[in-house]
């Protein structure tokens, strides 16, 4: 099947104000009658919820977490990308456009990428006017730094806990909501399925992760904002709690799931210390402001790195990609430490790792100066390795961070299953094969602030409201099928833990689906993943009740629902013969090592249908076409 973006016609400077004026609208009179069930509540779902409820429609917002402030979206740290040109630099509208198409190696769809660098400024105003305490300079105006991919300073930041401050404003404005009465919001509740009645979404089944009680609750439209999925990689600087399982249940009941292959390895992450580890720390991308990456010249230099002299220095950024140096966009920079490493120059125990240095920027600008700008970094450092990185460098290896990925949506954000919405990370729409830092905390608020309030109006206005109830065979079918998973989990009584096989899964994906992909690698770990998969539903060993708090139990689901989606993951980037931003195939390199994209064959979104456990999923594409910004290789150097 050849998808259709459903993306407006004509000048893409003006597509997004025709494309609102041509939705249908509901009556502020009629809005109160829809109930919307949102999933997540971090910046996509907070402020979606928050918005729609500001709008009049009854909205219930669903997080696993004990509270919506406390959604993942809370650990981004450096800061959210946005055109106002504030220090006169050149930037616009169309260079953010611009730099956010190359910088996803050509691989997202022109219109949503134009959408997102045109309402980027209104969120900058949103979240002022919230209180967001953004940085300043010293005459009172707001603050930018720069990030990787662009040679402008357009990043606002609140220190180094921007997601935080942002999370913090979206939550305000929920939470004015819930005392409204416009928004029922259910927290420690996890959405395990998906209930599509005559082919549209119309619910969700949920456990409540306190009591254990599954229950459904209907609603005339779901959107998912749920986030994404690189823990399928076990080690990785999502938060433990963060799965694929509320988009691969969406998956499993229609919706499809396009560019899996698209992960985001983060280049500055504290390297891993042991094999105890159940997570991985991010250090901010804004840290490349005046942090220099290097690794020592000569194989195996052990000295310390204060009594390496700057001649056996290799400034491998700065030396490959002049233009950009050290804010070379992640997959570049990411690959690039590997490459230090691989060569035998990495540093620290195992030579795992690559110097970030402040010596010239703390002898240039002062120390407070740096402690003003990333003080709350250098503690975090501390507090973990022990070491001062205002006397010593940094130690700095690639993690797994993001999901390009996600859910397939039209330009309405809606999926191929009427009714079914998807929001922020959870979604394929605006990365590309890369994300460039700072843009998911503006993708996310995009979507949930000035995307979602216009489009899902739009479906509501074809739909009779409240027509499907609670007690509808498919709400009935769809908690016996979750109760017999919950019991099934109960009955095994194997002799490995969750853990243990989501450390294995996360040794395959690591291993065969990093960095670095081959057809031999990804034939590997497509023959591993189910021979591991057999064996959980055979030896996995889930204690206690379903009827109580058991986080083994929830554990469990998530990690099954893994050892699927990893399979589906690795077909993708099998399929994909070609390299493109983070879905690098070492078959397919340019001479100097630079990713080798193949347009002619591979210029497309790939849009995966579900056909059962172990069988072969089938593929839908939607071609992408390139008229604004024209296909060219990728170059920073």
């Amino acid at each position: 099947m050849i998808l259709d973006g459903k993306c407006p016609k004509g000048p893409i400077q003006t597509s997004w104000d025709r494309h609102r004026f041509d939705l249908k609208l509901v009556n502020p009179a009629n809005k109160r009658k829809y109930k919307i069930l949102v999933v997540g509540t971090g910046l996509a779902g907070g402020a979606a919820a928050a918005s729609l409820g500001e709008l009049g429609y009854n909205v219930e917002a669903f997080c696993y977490q004990d509270s919506a402030r406390r959604a993942h979206s809370i650990a981004a740290q450096g800061g959210i990308n946005a055109a106002k040109n504030y220090p006169n630099d050149g930037d616009s509208i169309y260079r953010l456009f611009y730099d956010t198409i190359k910088g996803g190696d050509f691989r997202a769809r022109e219109a949503d990428v134009w959408r997102l660098a045109q309402v980027s400024n209104n969120i900058i105003d949103q979240c002022v006017a919230q209180g967001v305490p953004f940085a300043r300079d010293y005459a009172g105006y707001l603050d930018n730094r720069s990030f990787g991919g662009a040679q402008v300073s357009r990043t606002f930041y609140a220190r180094g806990q921007t997601g935080q401050q942002l999370l913090l404003g979206a939550y305000s404005a929920l939470a004015r909501q819930v005392k409204a009465g416009s928004v029922k919001l259910f927290q420690r509740t996890e959405m395990l399925d998906l209930v599509v009645v005559d082919g549209e979404a119309k619910g969700i089944t949920v456990r409540d992760l306190v009591t254990g009680e599954i229950r459904t609750h209907v609603g005339d439209a779901v959107v998912l904002a749920t986030g994404g999925y690189v823990n399928v990689f076990y080690l990785s600087t999502n938060a433990m709690g963060c799965s694929v399982t509320a988009t691969w249940r969406a998956h499993k009941k229609g919706a499809f799931f396009a560019n899996p292959c698209y992960t985001q390895i983060h280049p500055t992450c504290i390297p891993q210390s042991g094999e105890h580890q159940s997570k991985l720390t991010l250090m901010s991308e804004s840290l490349r402001n005046d942090g220099r990456c290097w690794a020592p010249k000569k194989k195996g230099d052990n000295r310390p790195p204060n009594e390496i002299p700057e001649e056996d220095r290799d400034y491998y950024l700065e030396r490959k990609y002049p233009s950009f140096g050290n804010l070379a966009p992640r997959d570049i920079a990411s690959r690039a430490a590997k490459e230090q490493c691989d060569e035998g120059r990495g540093v620290g125990p195992g030579g795992r790792g690559v110097n970030l240095d402040f010596a010239d920027s703390i002898k240039r600008l002062g120390e407070d100066t740096i402690r003003a700008r990333y003080g709350n970094l250098f503690e975090m450092y501390e507090k973990i390795t022990d070491e001062n990185a205002y006397k010593v460098p940094m130690r700095m290896y690639p993690a797994p961070h993001y999901s390009m990925g996600g859910l397939w949506v039209d330009y309405n954000c809606e999926s191929n299953v009427p009714g079914l919405f998807v929001l922020g990370e959870a979604n394929f729409s605006v990365h590309g094969a890369n994300r460039l830092g700072a843009s998911a905390l503006m993708q996310g608020l995009a979507d949930g602030y000035f995307v979602i309030p216009y489009t899902i109006a739009n479906y509501l206005a074809k739909t009779k409201p409240g027509a499907v109830k609670a007690d509808n065979p498919e709400c009935k079918k769809s908690i016996e099928d979750i109760k017999a998973q919950t019991n099934k989990f109960l009955s095994i009584n194997g002799k490995k833990t969750v853990s243990e096989f989501h450390r294995e899964l996360g040794k395959i994906m690591w291993e065969n689906v990093g960095m670095a992909r081959s057809e031999e690698s990804l034939k590997d770990a497509l023959k591993k993943i189910p021979v591991l998969r057999e064996e959980f539903w055979k030896n996995v060993k889930v204690t206690g009740k379903g009827e109580e708090l058991n986080q083994q139990l929830e554990n469990a689901g998530r990690v099954a629902d893994f050892l699927e989606f990893a399979e589906l993951m690795s077909k993708d980037a099998l399929h994909r013969n070609e390299s493109c931003g983070g879905h690098f195939r070492v078959e397919h390199q340019m001479p100097d090592g630079e990713a080798k994209r193949n347009d002619e064959d591979y210029c497309y979104a790939a849009a995966w249908e579900f056909k059962g456990v172990g069988n072969e999923p089938e593929l839908h594409k939607e071609p992408l076409t390139f008229e604004n910004v024209h296909l060219a290789v990728r170059s920073y150097k």
